[in-house]
């Protein structure tokens, strides 16, 4: 089981901590289960770059970072070295501390 942590960018939204968070699904997955708001234009298929945030603590709980994952995060706004897109983030089967960061989404507004 996991304990994650999001954090978000947007101005007066709250981090949100979550605590017995099952293996084996996406943090998108888990973010939209849980009622927070992680934009996901393409339906999770890593078809887009709407779902992108940031890992600042246990990426090595997660599938690694594809090639066509890259490719999509290079598409983001303001990637960083830490960036992932929640779709493709598959919580593998362990337990420990997960912190993200999810950018602020008010800039896909008119999208």
């Amino acid at each position: 089981m996991y304990t994650i942590k999001f954090n978000f960018e947007q101005q007066g939204v709250s981090p949100v901590t979550l605590a017995n968070v099952e293996p084996g699904q996406s943090l998108l997955e888990v973010a939209l289960k849980n009622n927070i708001d992680l934009h996901h234009n393409c339906g999770g298929v890593c078809a887009c770059s709407t779902c992108h945030l940031y890992v600042q603590k246990g990426s090595e709980f997660m599938e690694e970072l594809s090639d066509k994952e890259e490719d999509f995060i290079d598409r983001a706004v303001n990637p960083r070295l830490v960036s992932r897109l929640g779709c493709q983030c598959l919580l593998n089967e362990d337990e420990g501390d997960i912190e993200v960061i999810v950018p602020d989404q008010t800039q896909f507004l008119g999208e």
